[in-house]
């Protein structure tokens, strides 16, 4: 019979969906022409339904997780209405995920698949082998595939719910929780010349002459982490030190941090005197903070592509033809306004406008790191047409402000994501038309 103890109400018509036909799949033996019941319909959701299969199934897998994290499960009918309840909410899901046509191919599932093999230590090949060695290939994949569809799905929606205020964002800048996650982080390599209590004064010193050595050998360019190798390797006096990873300045060694506020990326500073010896460090990256330096291009252009009357080498003739115009004095903006395919800068006469260091396409920045100002490039090819390209101006600029905005509005939208999700599946979960048949 079909259960009304926990269905929802229904928002729209469930439609002409056989329910009778779903509700027992039978397929005839070929030998007794018997019908045999081979899975059935335990839920209808919406337009699509569970099965008896995926309540098997999933349950199985709970259980094995729950096992592996040592976790508390209900047991009973309780239990299995909480795994129906999952099901339903999952299949919710991917019906909206795919009006919304949110789809992953299988170059995509394999993406996910390399990861997983990497966290595992792992090749590829290897990873796949032992899932298919489990039988579990396929129903693998397919949970993998949906799993990403839903993540996919709840990042859309959720995100276009959550708004974040400029005040919410100035309030959090400048409370002590933003300043700190604001704060900039440090990556910093560490050369290590031990000393002990019963080394003589003789030996301090040579031990400091050593380190001053390598600083100095290290701050004509040689690699850092090399230098330590061949300084352990050479015995000289023992050597150590390591990679420190990303720190916030106050949680680095004490002896460092203010050294390393001042230094810049590729820095290296010693010997610096310890009560373990004397330490050389390198400033590897930094990020963050209130000053974020970006190195900014100005540049404007002139694209051609080929079409149904210009082929590749006419296009490229077209362009060296407008490039030879503009050498002879002719207007850089009114050509680009006459001839651009590009529609983005057109009107702006192929003005990109201020383009941050990283942010054009590969094959243009090749070009336009080597072009100086004032100069008409070369006609090149990218992979959306031909070129023509001028830079404008150069500069550095200070992107701290709009970078560490961008941070607090990231932190805020996490603090309101999980709740929002909720909020979001409980109105989904409302609005379903729901069934459950025992």
């Amino acid at each position: 019979m079909i259960s009304t103890r926990i269905v929802k109400p229904s928002i729209r018509s469930f439609g002409a969906l056989p329910i009778v036909c779903l509700c027992a799949l039978l397929i005839s033996s070929p030998v007794a022409g018997q019908k045999v019941l081979l899975d059935k319909v335990i839920a209808v959701v919406d337009e699509d339904v569970v099965l008896q299969s995926e309540l098997v199934s999933r349950s199985e897998l709970v259980r094995e997780q729950a096992q592996q994290t040592d976790q508390f499960l209900p047991e009973g009918e309780e239990f299995r209405d909480e795994v129906i309840e999952l099901l339903v909410m999952e299949n919710l899901q991917m019906q909206l995920a795919n009006r919304m046509s949110i789809r992953f191919d299988d170059d995509a599932i394999n993406g996910v698949i390399s990861n997983m093999a990497a966290q595992a230590n792992m090749s590829f090949d290897d990873y796949v082998a032992q899932i298919r060695g489990a039988g579990d290939y396929l129903q693998t994949r397919n949970e993998i595939r949906k799993q990403v569809t839903m993540q996919d799905l709840q990042r859309g929606v959720v995100n276009r719910r959550i708004t974040i205020t400029d005040q919410e964002i100035e309030n959090f800048l400048t409370s002590d929780a933003g300043k700190e996650f604001t704060a900039a982080n440090y990556f910093v390599d560490d050369i290590l010349i031990p000393t002990s209590s019963s080394d003589s004064t003789a030996a301090n010193n040579a031990k400091l002459e050593y380190a001053a050595d390598l600083t100095a050998r290290l701050q004509e360019g040689e690699d850092f982490a090399t230098m330590r190798v061949t300084a352990q390797q050479e015995g000289k006096f023992q050597v150590g030190g390591s990679q420190l990873g990303w720190r916030k300045a106050d949680t680095l060694p004490s002896i460092f941090t203010d050294i390393v506020l001042e230094m810049e990326v590729n820095d290296v500073n010693g010997p610096i005197p310890a009560g373990n010896g004397f330490h050389i460090i390198k400033l590897l990256s930094k990020r963050g903070g209130t000053e974020q330096i970006i190195q900014q291009t100005r540049i404007r252009h002139i694209m051609l592509t080929s079409n149904e009357v210009r082929d590749e080498e006419q296009t490229f003739a077209a362009l060296q033809v407008i490039r030879q115009r503009i050498i002879d004095g002719e207007s850089f903006a009114t050509l680009a306004r006459q001839n651009s395919n590009d529609a983005s800068s057109v009107v702006a006469g192929g003005d990109l406008d201020w383009i941050n260091e990283g942010g054009m396409p590969a094959q243009m920045a090749v070009v336009v790191n080597e072009l100086e100002e004032g100069v008409i490039s070369d006609v090149f090819q990218s992979d959306v047409g031909w070129h023509i390209t001028e830079v404008t101006g150069r500069r550095e600029t200070d992107m701290g402000r709009q970078f560490s905005r961008s941070q607090a509005e990231r932190a805020l939208r996490e603090r309101k994501y999980d709740l929002e999700l909720q909020n979001w599946l409980i109105e989904i979960r409302d609005e379903a038309y729901v069934q459950f048949i025992e």
